[in-house]
C-alpha cells in the first residue's frame, strides 16, 4: 500500500486491528448476550469510550514516519473543502457531497491518506456544524474506511473504466455508511421490543442474531435505504462521473508536486 501516507507493515496491522475493533463496536447490538425477556440493554460504554482512543492511536501510527509539510497542507485543504461541502449539503434529502472528494483523494494518495482524510474531514465538519456528539467517532471511522477502501481499489484500472469503478464504489460505500450508522443507533431510536408488541422494528435483547439482523435490515430498508442512503449514493456517483476526471487530474498534479513518503500511483495508459 503506497501513497502520500506510507503504511508500514506494523501500521497496516494496527489499522486492521482497529478496524475490526471499530466494526465490533458498531455491531454490538447483534453480538451482545443478555437474558431473554430483558426490557433494557445498555451498550458497552467502555468500548464506545475507547473508540476515539483507537482512532487516535491509528492516526498516530499511520503518521509515525512524519508527514511532509506539503502533504500535510494538501490534507488540510481537502479536509476544509470536505467540511464545507458537508456543511452546505448536510444530508438534505440524501444529498451528501462529502464522499466523492474523499473517494477521489483516497484513490490518488493511497489508503493511509484516505483513512486520515476520512477522520479529519468528519471531525472538521462536526466542529463547523455543531455536530459533535456520541455519534461522531462512528462517523469518523466509517468515513475513514471509505477513504481507505478507495485507496485499495485496483491500480491497473484507468481512464473511463476508473471513473466507472469509482462511481460504483461510491454507491456501495454510501449504502454501507448508512447501514453501519443505523446499526450504531438502532437500539436507542426505537428502544427495545417488549412482550405484546411483536412485529415492531425495535431491537429485541437476547433474540437470536439472525432474528435481530432481519429486523434491523427491514428497519434500515424502510427508514434509510429507500431515502437518504439512495440519495447519498446517487449524489456521490453523479459527482464522481461529472467531476471525477477533472478532480483526479488536479489531485494527481498536486501529488506530483508534493514531496511524498512512498509513491503516488499514476495511470499508465488512457482508457
Amino acid at each position: 500500500m503506497s501513497g502520500a501516507v506510507a503504511l508500514s507493515r506494523r501500521s497496516a496491522a494496527v489499522l486492521l486491528v482497529a478496524s475490526v475493533a471499530g466494526l465490533g463496536m458498531l455491531c454490538w447490538p447483534l453480538l451482545v448476550q443478555v437474558d431473554a425477556g430483558t426490557t433494557r440493554v445498555d451498550p458497552p460504554f467502555l468500548f464506545l469510550a475507547l473508540l476515539p482512543v483507537v482512532i487516535a492511536v491509528v492516526l498516530a501510527e499511520v503518521s509515525e514516519g512524519g508527514l511532509d509539510p506539503r502533504v500535510l497542507a494538501v490534507l488540510g485543504v481537502l479536509s476544509a473543502i470536505n467540511a464545507v461541502l458537508r456543511g452546505i449539503s448536510a444530508g438534505t434529502a440524501g444529498v451528501e457531497l462529502v464522499f466523492f472528494l474523499l473517494i477521489l483523494a483516497g484513490r490518488v494518495f493511497g489508503a493511509g491518506f484516505g483513512f486520515v482524510l476520512g477522520c479529519t474531514s468528519l471531525f472538521a465538519s462536526a466542529l463547523m456544524t455543531a455536530g459533535v456528539g456520541p455519534w461522531l467517532p462512528f462517523q469518523m471511522i466509517c468515513s475513514a474506511w471509505i477513504g481507505m477502501g478507495a485507496g485499495l481499489l485496483p491500480r491497473r484500472v484507468t481512464g473511463r473504466a476508473e471513473v466507472v469503478m469509482l462511481a460504483a464504489y461510491g454507491v456501495v460505500a454510501a449504502y454501507a455508511y448508512g447501514l453501519l450508522m443505523n446499526l450504531s443507533g438502532w437500539p436507542f431510536l426505537l428502544g427495545v421490543q417488549v412482550p405484546g408488541h411483536e412485529g415492531s422494528l425495535a431491537y429485541v435483547p437476547g433474540a437470536p442474531l439472525l432474528d435481530n439482523l432481519q429486523t434491523f435490515l427491514v428497519y434500515t430498508l424502510l427508514t434509510s435505504t429507500s431515502s437518504f442512503d439512495t440519495g447519498r449514493a446517487v449524489t456521490t456517483a453523479v459527482a464522481v462521473v461529472v467531476l471525477g476526471p477533472a478532480v483526479l487530474t488536479t489531485l494527481r498534479r498536486a501529488a506530483r508536486r508534493a514531496t511524498v513518503t512512498g509513491r503516488v500511483e499514476e495511470p499508465t495508459t488512457a482508457g
